[in-house]
């Protein structure tokens, strides 16, 4: 029984790491149609961060400064990119995804002469150090740090969304693009703010990443496919389908790994994922329209 808490705790951790990562992208994706590529060098950008300012603040509290920090790296970084490129491209997916791998690359190659080509660590505060242990399972502290994050992030996110009219317009551009510039909102602002917002979230899961291990200049390529799998699984640009997909593919992950290996895991949520999307295509939740009969 131990074993199987055990394993629904790690599922629960890979899922809220999926989660922050795929918050962005449920931005991006869902409100821009922009298949971002670069989402993944994002993540780097957040953790690089965590790992300059480990060398320059107290061990105890950086993590704490990086996580914010991070967040207005990384969200500009991705405001100067979609001013500079996705701009002029929206309405065209597959030349946003060209364009945004180019853009990866160049960006990893960057971290690369920086910072080196070789894995690097950050090290944790000692507060974080142990675990909380329930009978005989234990629970790392550091993976109820990330937990307690994501619920932060969710939260924020929703009350973004619900109570401030900056939220309120960014809902109103996600779910009708035109009604809302016939409105008088200006859509082009609408996207700057959208976009730095979710890469300011990839950034801050960067952060989180370096509590489970070491980072190198292809971190994020190792989670940006899972998370568009979240986003489209969740159904595009959906926050509640998103936590949905995020916590059930990290679970399934963990205990297929479990029972398997960790690349058959990978092989069976993904064939998982298409054999969901064939029975519902719009994924777990969709946006509810009136249309006239």
């Amino acid at each position: 029984m131990d074993i199987y808490v055990s394993q629904l705790f790690t599922g629960l951790s890979v899922g809220s790491i999926l989660l922050l990562i795929a918050l962005g992208l449920t931005f991006t994706f869902g409100q821009m149609g922009v298949i971002n590529l670069a989402h993944g060098e994002f993540i780097m950008a957040g953790a690089y961060t965590a790992y300059v300012l480990g060398d320059h603040l107290t061990t105890q509290v950086s993590i704490l400064v990086a996580l914010p920090v991070a967040f207005v790296i990384a969200g500009a970084i991705g405001l100067v990119l979609e001013r500079l490129l996705i701009r002029r491209l929206y309405s065209r997916p597959l030349d946003t995804l060209l364009v945004t791998w180019g853009v990866s690359l160049v960006l990893q190659q960057a971290a690369r002469d920086i910072f080196g080509a070789p894995n690097v660590s950050v090290t944790s505060p000692s507060w974080l150090d142990g675990g909380l242990t329930v009978g005989s399972v234990t629970f790392p502290y550091s993976r109820l740090f990330i937990l307690g994050l994501v619920v932060v992030a969710v939260g924020g996110i929703a009350f973004y969304q619900g109570r401030m009219s900056q939220g309120r317009r960014m809902r109103a551009v996600m779910q009708n693009r035109e009604l809302a510039a016939c409105s008088g909102i200006v859509t082009g602002r609408v996207d700057q703010l959208t976009f730095f917002i979710g890469s300011g979230l990839a950034g801050a899961a960067g952060v989180a990443l370096t509590l489970l291990g070491p980072i190198g200049p292809s971190l994020g390529t190792a989670y940006v496919v899972d998370a568009f799998l979240v986003v489209v699984a969740g159904g595009v640009g959906q926050i509640r389908g998103a936590v949905i997909a995020a916590f059930a593919l990290g679970i399934l992950n963990a205990f297929v790994e479990y029972w398997t290996q960790a690349s058959l895991a990978k092989v069976v949520v993904l064939v998982g994922v298409v054999a969901f999307l064939q029975v519902r295509p719009q994924g777990l939740v969709s946006l509810r329209t009136r249309t006239l009969a």
